[in-house]
């Protein structure tokens, strides 16, 4: 396995920290359906996490490596997972052909919805997106095909990619 330091961040507050709470972060996206609508919010909370995603492998020096799975699993738990920013738990991807599948949980996304609820990975789903894009040099189209809030074991989301 490949082993990439994580760089230390910037405190960027004093007192507080970098962390702020998830219901913070929901209201946020609650707030932004309301004023966008759902899907253009939706494609507004996307592309943040893409360009955050970019940022994580870009500060992690992943960018063009073409790293196997199992590498970038370990490399994305420690930078977004419990030693980092807990923005989700990413335990398994899989890569069949043309597309790629990774199986969350603990996202943020979904944390705090109810049983049922039809809230989908955006800020999430394009982190993770983002990241992968760095990593392979491949332009990639994301969507969530199975949820926690539905009845799954984990939040999965499907790449194609597109070239």
């Amino acid at each position: 396995m490949s082993t990439v330091a994580i760089p230390a961040t910037n405190q960027w507050r004093s007192e507080l920290g970098d962390f702020s709470s998830i219901v913070c972060f929901k209201a946020l996206v609650v707030g932004t359906e309301e004023a966008l609508g759902e899907k253009a919010a939706a494609i507004a909370l996307i592309s943040a996490g893409r360009q955050r995603g970019k940022q994580v492998a870009n500060e992690l020096g992943l960018a063009g490596k073409g790293l196997a799975a199992e590498n970038i699993i370990a490399l994305l738990q420690a930078a977004l997972g419990k030693e980092g920013t807990r923005l989700c738990i990413i335990e398994k991807i899989v890569e069949t052909g043309e597309s790629i599948a990774v199986y969350c949980r603990e996202t943020i996304c979904s944390a705090g919805e109810p049983e049922g609820s039809p809230r989908k990975l955006t800020f999430t789903l394009g982190a993770v997106q983002g990241v992968l894009e760095q990593i392979s040099g491949k332009r990639l189209r994301g969507k969530q095909i199975e949820s926690v809030l539905r009845g799954s074991d984990h939040d999965v989301i499907e790449f194609e990619v597109l070239g």
